[in-house]
């Protein structure tokens, strides 16, 4: 009995337990199966995706592409990324965006394929579309987002005004305005407090008014000693970055962003707000005064008694000029410095030459006005042109000059000897520690402009550029293009190329710009901070008197010092800005410094 109840316990237990009945060893086996099958198929694709960096540049990932890099890239410096992945791949490289995206696309630092986009096949490789897109929203129609018709329109009559004797010395007055009435002031101000500067953001104010001076026919004030918030150039520079943004990212992507109005997409959209209210207060001046221009002529062919009647009776086009009078006379004290209404006869000598008039004189082809909306669009190309590039160059000379004593040594010397050839002109041999070079002065700094090209060559301006293939074509490298496909020549790349440069491509040494002491300028598909081909840059002239100006006046007198510990880097933009700025300290030139480089001279 003890033993059949000893059975039914131990039976009842077995049934009571909470155990499973079945072990558990298959299924754990089961599971552990599937996870080395799993990890043997993730290994798998890893070394697969990995074997191809040999050949494509990076690992290919699947349906991602090559987007892992590439957001890994976007966390340092993405341009020094760009240029190891093209060194390692002699120049040209595919890069493969996820499955489905807009993000395929050929880059290249080769000049013989640069040459062949810019140049032998122009018209095969416009901006495209997918360029246009992206960066509507900021340039609209305008000269660097425009193809064709459009295109051609604006840069053949902003050539003819380039080209102009009165624009060019508007150019030379309003750029002496700004160095020695308002620049140098700034500059002694902060060695008078022994404060640091933020060299980039002076620049920037200071070829920010100068732009709207030749290009606009307003003055900003955005240069003085107050150092006034101007909110278009804060907004200016963030819808820039927030622009290119877009580059970097699936198209779907940033299109949803931007109709959810979130990141990047919201800052370019409130960014875009501030450029439009400063181009629309522009052009709506700039058509009063046109008014006030128009009314005020007619005086002069009319008898003096006529035009006072209708005054007196407030008719006609003394109506508009009262009403324009009122509405400049409004404006003038919050945007511009309005300078003496044009009333004389002989008002077609004094009249402004800016390129805003000139484009608001055009028709288009319907034969009626260009619209505001065009006329913001030329507004803020110009701007992107004048302010930015130069400013951006400028910031990175000043960087390079101080890591290079020997460099400013040498520009010392060039303009002291350039100094002492005009004082054996007529000035008894006495030397000026406080000059202001001529415009013949200046062309003659061949090894200021050797070392501007340098800065260049090593941080351009824009340091990529993009088209789209228009027909199926062929590199000169053999690299296959299909219709459709997107190119990207990375000019930063380019100044960083063994096989372009030699093995000191990395060095600040202008002297390779140098031929028997003079100035040799580079292919353009070499060095292509300007551009090459039909959209060489127009400004390029201007753009070198225009740095060559400000670094004479700020090296001559002034010592530039980096601030200890400052970092300094590129930002993510369509113009190559330093991330954190340029804080400097700046000393003064002592007597006696200068005297020992006119002895130099001698």
């Amino acid at each position: 009995m003890s033993t059949n109840s000893s059975y039914y316990l131990t039976f009842n237990d077995a049934f009571s337990s909470h155990e499973p009945l079945v072990p558990r060893k298959p299924f754990l086996l089961k599971n552990i199966q599937v996870l080395e099958l799993f990890l043997a198929l993730f290994a798998f694709i890893a070394i697969h995706s990995l074997r191809q960096k040999k050949h494509y540049g990076l690992p290919v990932w699947p349906f991602l592409g090559m987007l892992p890099s590439l957001a890994f890239g976007l966390r340092g410096n993405i341009y020094e990324w760009l240029t190891n992945i093209l060194s390692r791949q002699n120049g040209t490289f595919r890069f493969r965006g996820p499955w489905l995206s807009s993000l395929n696309s050929t880059i290249t630092c080769d000049p013989r394929n640069v040459e062949h986009l810019l140049k032998n096949r122009f018209s095969v490789y416009p901006k495209g579309s997918y360029f246009r897109d992206n960066l509507r929203d900021l340039l609209g129609d305008g000269i660097f987002n425009a193809d064709d018709e459009t295109w051609q329109r604006q840069r053949k009559t902003a050539s003819i005004e380039f080209h102009s004797a009165k624009f060019r010395n508007l150019m030379t007055h309003s750029l002496y305005e700004l160095v020695h009435k308002r620049l140098l002031l700034v500059l002694e101000a902060s060695v008078k407090t022994s404060s640091p500067i933020d060299l980039q953001d002076v620049l920037l104010r200071l070829t920010f008014d100068n732009v709207c001076m030749i290009a606009f026919g307003v003055d900003p004030g955005c240069l003085g000693l107050d150092q006034p918030v101007i909110p278009f150039a804060k907004a200016f520079e963030d819808a820039t970055e927030a622009a290119v943004c877009r580059f970097v990212m699936p198209t779907f992507v940033w299109k949803l962003m931007k109709w959810l109005n979130l990141g990047t997409e919201k800052m370019l959209k409130e960014s875009i707000k501030g450029v439009d209210d400063f181009a629309d207060e522009v052009i709506r001046t700039r058509k009063k005064e046109l008014s006030l221009e128009e009314a005020a002529v007619c005086r002069f062919v009319m008898p003096t008694f006529v035009w006072k009647l209708m005054k007196w009776l407030n008719l006609g086009t003394e109506k508009m000029l009262k009403e324009s009078i009122k509405g400049v006379d409004d404006f003038a004290d919050e945007v511009i410095r309005t300078r003496k209404k044009e009333l004389s006869l002989e008002g077609e000598s004094t009249k402004r030459s800016d390129l805003l008039t000139v484009f608001m004189g055009l028709r288009d082809e319907k034969g009626g006005s260009f619209s505001d909306k065009f006329l913001r669009d030329i507004c803020v190309n110009f701007i992107l042109a004048g302010r930015d590039t130069s400013s951006v160059a400028l910031s990175w000379f000043f960087w390079l000059l101080e890591k290079n004593p020997e460099v400013e040594e040498k520009i010392m010397v060039e303009m002291c000897k350039i100094l002492r050839q005009r004082d054996d002109n007529g000035n008894g041999g006495k030397i000026d520690y406080e000059p202001v070079f001529r415009p013949e002065e200046i062309k003659k700094m061949d090894y200021l402009q050797a070392a501007l090209s340098e800065a260049l060559r090593l941080y351009p301006s824009v340091p990529v550029d993009h088209k789209e293939v228009q027909e199926d074509d062929v590199f000169p490298d053999g690299t296959v293009l299909k219709k459709g496909e997107k190119v990207i020549y990375a000019i930063y790349a380019m100044g960083r190329m063994e096989a372009i440069w030699g093995k000191d491509c990395r060095e600040f040494r202008p002297e390779r710009w140098l031929r028997d002491g003079r100035f040799m300028s580079e292919s353009a598909y070499k060095f292509t901070a300007f551009n090459g081909g039909p959209r060489l840059c127009l400004g390029k002239d201007f753009a070198y008197y225009q740095m060559k100006s400000v670094a004479a006046a700020i090296v001559y007198r002034y010592k530039v010092m980096v601030v200890e510990g400052h970092k300094v880097e590129p930002k993510l933009a369509l113009t190559m800005y330093m991330k954190h700025g340029l804080m400097v300290n700046l000393i003064n030139r002592s007597v006696s410094e200068i005297d020992q480089y006119y002895a130099k001279t001698m």
